[in-house]
């Protein structure tokens, strides 16, 4: 029997996959086997078939083919727990334990009233579109409810969390707690073109500083910003960039932008070849939440990570005692 140790299956896996995400022609095929039962590589695919499209229109190249197989790696590794789950409570059936068919009925109606508006025909309309019969759906269903029910029976939640341990969980993440300083910005922006023609190069910075005089005597920042700034995202909003802080400008209009006061105009910044008229609405001081205010959401982590503990000491020791071959 082949024990595997939790660094080792993670390793095998690793180099198993590895092969395969390489080779992206491959249809089907064995990715693992679990004491007898089989993994295939469409099994991956179907679990993480949504989010590989997301991740194909968003990364390409060297970097995309990172992110799948990292995404594949992690889905194996989750079937083969699953699996592993699966077959300790089938040693529980022998005793008489079950799983109600009420139970996966139950759960399948509720899908259909939480995603189909109750329209029972249009959820069986999706499950034909995407290859699966009732049937099918519900052995997945009554699989999902057997992983909860014996992960719940054996990774304990009745952790008692010191307030020791919670203070130094907030002294360790004193920075998670923390909101920056912030301001309110609105900015009118105008581009050079040494090609336009409007003008000679420096005109831009002309018609900057004529809005500019006109924004102190009075004129609306708004009106301003749809009449004169360049800036396509923001012109049509009044110029307005909403809350900001210090890590979403140049260092040039960071340091601006933040030395002023609520209400107060910028003189006309120049960087590059674009002309910055910048008013603070608003400010915001950084500030840090007290130990109180987050107290029961330090708790509820810590509980949360003392139950991942539990429930990898249980895989563990599942993984230790199975037959499990990973294919290449």
């Amino acid at each position: 029997m082949k024990r595997l140790s939790c660094l080792t299956f993670t390793l095998a896996v690793s180099m198993a996959w590895s092969a395969f995400a390489q080779q992206s022609e491959v249809l089907d095929g064995i990715a693992a086997v679990v004491n007898g039962d089989v993994i295939t590589y469409s099994d991956v695919r179907e679990v993480i078939g949504a989010r590989e499209r997301g991740l194909r229109s968003a990364y390409q190249g060297a970097e995309l083919e990172t992110k799948i197989k990292e995404m594949r790696l992690s889905a194996l590794k989750d079937l083969i727990d699953r699996q592993l789950i699966i077959q300790e409570f089938k040693k529980k059936e022998k005793d008489g334990v079950t799983i109600p068919s009420y139970l996966i009925d139950a759960d399948v109606q509720d899908i259909i009233r939480r995603e189909f508006g109750g329209d029972r025909a249009a959820f069986v309309r999706t499950l034909k579109a995407q290859g699966y019969t009732i049937t099918k759906f519900k052995e997945i269903e009554r699989d999902k409810i057997i992983v909860s029910a014996m992960r719940s029976q054996y990774v304990k939640d009745d952790f008692v969390i010191s307030p020791t341990q919670i203070q130094a969980y907030y002294d360790k993440h004193k920075v998670d707690y923390s909101t920056p300083e912030e301001i309110k910005l609105r900015m009118i922006v105008l581009r050079e073109d040494d090609n336009s023609d409007t003008g000679p190069a420096g005109g831009k910075k002309e018609m900057a500083t004529e809005i500019r005089s006109k924004l102190t005597s009075g004129a609306d920042f708004g009106r301003m910003a749809q009449m004169y700034s360049e800036d396509p995202t923001t012109q049509q909003a009044d110029g307005d960039w909403g809350w900001i802080d210090r890590k979403q400008l140049s260092p040039e209009l960071t340091n601006r932008a933040f030395a002023l006061r609520a209400g107060e105009i910028s003189d006309v910044v120049q960087v590059g070849n674009s002309y910055y008229i910048m008013m603070v609405e608003a400010r915001k001081n950084a500030a840090v939440k007290s130990i109180t205010e987050v107290r029961d959401e330090i708790e509820t982590n810590l509980i949360n990570q003392e139950k991942n503990k539990g429930l990898q000491r249980w895989l563990d020791t599942l993984r230790q005692n199975a037959y499990i071959k990973i294919y290449s």
